[in-house]
């Protein structure tokens, strides 16, 4: 992975500049291009997860791994969000630290998605409204509300797509 990492870097330097060495004037970053990139990243994942139907999610109960299943994944406002109650013991340990991993296995297509990132609380009832439209079946054991619903979204996203078949494709958002 180094090895990579400093190849790529190599290559970006060698191509960066012109003439004689010298570096070529940085182009601007047009925030609308890479917002769309972005988002497309984030609807690969999103997508993937819905494929599957249900992914695990893995956090930390002290010094012990704690992994169960989740079936909650939607895009509102440009975020990657997931749901659970305040009342479960993965609210509390996502509390006492954000850091989790998700992964999620797609057999018609032999890939397997792997998910490292933070975890944000939003308190927003808006947000929790649109978890929960995009989710009816939760309407019988949640409310936007009631207190207990709980919406988070991915920060700094790091994810990874593998197979037997093809190259790991990686994902970040």
């Amino acid at each position: 992975m180094k090895r990579l990492l400093l190849a790529t870097a190599i290559l970006l330097t060698v191509i960066s500049c012109g003439p004689k060495g010298q570096q070529k004037a940085e182009q601007p970053v047009n925030p609308a291009e890479y917002q769309s990139v972005n988002q497309d990243n984030m609807q690969r994942v999103r997508d993937f997860l819905h494929k599957t139907g249900y992914y695990f999610l893995a956090t930390v109960d002290g010094d012990q791994p704690e992994v169960r299943p989740f079936g909650t994944a939607e895009i509102i406002e440009g975020k990657l969000y997931i749901q659970t109650g305040h009342v479960k013991n993965v609210a509390k340990q996502i509390a006492a630290n954000p850091k989790v991993a998700i992964c999620a296995f797609d057999k018609e297509g032999g890939e397997w998605l792997r998910i490292k990132a933070t975890l944000v609380e939003d308190p927003r009832v808006e947000v929790k409204k649109a978890m929960l439209d995009a989710n009816p079946g939760l309407r019988s054991m949640y409310d936007e509300n009631d207190g207990n619903t709980a919406v988070y979204f991915l920060k700094d996203a790091k994810a990874t797509i593998s197979s037997f078949t093809h190259d790991t494709i990686e994902i970040n958002f």
